[in-house]
């Protein structure tokens, strides 16, 4: 595993560092809003040096599209525009409410799962697009660029039998670090919706200990039905780490800015990425 890791590694690097490598060709299966703001840059700078890259998205959409230099794949989902932004909007409001403690855990959990269902409709449209999905099994790509945290494009790469490069600010469970066997001491890592810091209290720790005991409800809950789709498209039982094994791991933050705590060598921090350039001293 370790292995496969640094080969990940070295070919994600590859692929970013200019004149080592000609003619890659990925697949770029983003999520939307400020995931894709995020993302989009890199997809351009990919592009500009050479690599043929397809993004396939939704018709329905905030901020995907607008493409400089790459191709653009679009298809037909369910959803409105005004349905879609009525359920963020719904989703907005629950994180900015304040509430406390368990509250805010059950009222974010609710239109979480609200949201994220309708969002992962678009995966269910996109496999039923029998002509655009017999041009991605055979359009030969080398990999899949992807935000993991809806789950599409890791089904997509499992579908297609490619690697998966995940880019991606955070995820749920602290999915990312249990993807990658990294060690997860309760004693001082935090558990999310706790607002606990790295130096806790006995009573904080104990409330670490009890949001950890059901965070794998939650995300189970919270993935249900990607799951399920997953294991109906792949034929066969699968579970999110299923899902999100072998991959690379781009964390778009900065390493000095998290807790300290051990991470593996295919988990590449990329914070400075969306830094704007400056002028020299």
């Amino acid at each position: 595993a370790l292995l496969l890791g640094y080969q990940l590694a070295a070919w994600t690097l590859l692929l970013i560092v200019p004149g080592f490598s000609e003619g890659g060709k990925l697949m770029v299966v983003p999520m939307d809003g400020s995931h894709w703001l995020s993302m989009r840059p890199v997809v351009e700078n990919l592009s500009q040096r050479g690599h043929e890259v397809v993004v396939v998205i939704p018709e329905v959409r905030w901020q995907l599209g607008r493409a400089v230099n790459y191709t653009v794949k679009t298809y037909p989902v369910t959803y409105t525009r005004e349905e879609l932004d009525g359920s963020f909007q719904r989703y907005l409001y629950t994180h900015l409410k304040g509430q406390p403690f368990p509250f805010n855990v059950l009222s974010i959990y609710n239109t979480s799962v609200a949201v994220f269902s309708l969002l992962f409709t678009h995966c269910k449209s996109l496999f039923s697009q029998r002509e655009l999905m017999h041009y991605l099994k055979h359009s030969d790509f080398d990999a899949v660029l992807t935000d993991p945290i809806s789950l599409c494009g890791a089904i997509i790469a499992n579908y297609f039998s490619l690697p998966p490069v995940f880019f991606m600010r955070g995820f749920p469970c602290n999915l990312h670090y249990k993807a990658n066997q990294c060690p997860d001491p309760l004693s001082y890592v935090p558990r999310l919706f706790t607002m606990n810091s790295d130096h806790m209290t006995f009573s904080q720790r104990l409330k670490n200990v009890l949001v950890d005991s059901v965070e794998f409800l939650y995300c189970n809950g919270f993935y249900a039905e990607a799951l399920k789709f997953a294991s109906e498209v792949l034929q066969r039982d699968v579970t999110m780490l299923d899902l999100l094994n072998s991959s690379i791991w781009l964390m778009r933050y900065d390493f000095v800015f998290e807790y300290p705590r051990p991470v593996m060598p295919n988990m590449v921090f990329i914070g400075g990425i969306n830094c704007g350039e400056r002028k020299s001293l």
